[in-house]
């Protein structure tokens, strides 16, 4: 898989995922649920991002 499939597949997640979390119902307990999926599925395309943009070893380590 290429960089730019990649990509293109944890935006892609990261969309499905707010879509489905959309659907659910709101309420106390499934908000604080909610949220957390929300954040999780889109710092993976995050982190992957900057992942790509690491000038060094060190920097990608970091």
């Amino acid at each position: 898989m290429t960089e730019r499939e990649l990509k293109a597949k944890t935006k892609s997640i990261a969309i499905a995922v707010a879509k489905l979390c959309d659907t659910l119902p709101l309420n106390r307990i499934n908000n604080t649920y909610v949220a957390q999926i929300l954040r999780c599925s889109a710092s993976v395309g995050a982190n992957y991002r900057a992942v790509c943009r690491a000038k060094s070893g060190r920097d990608f380590i970091y």
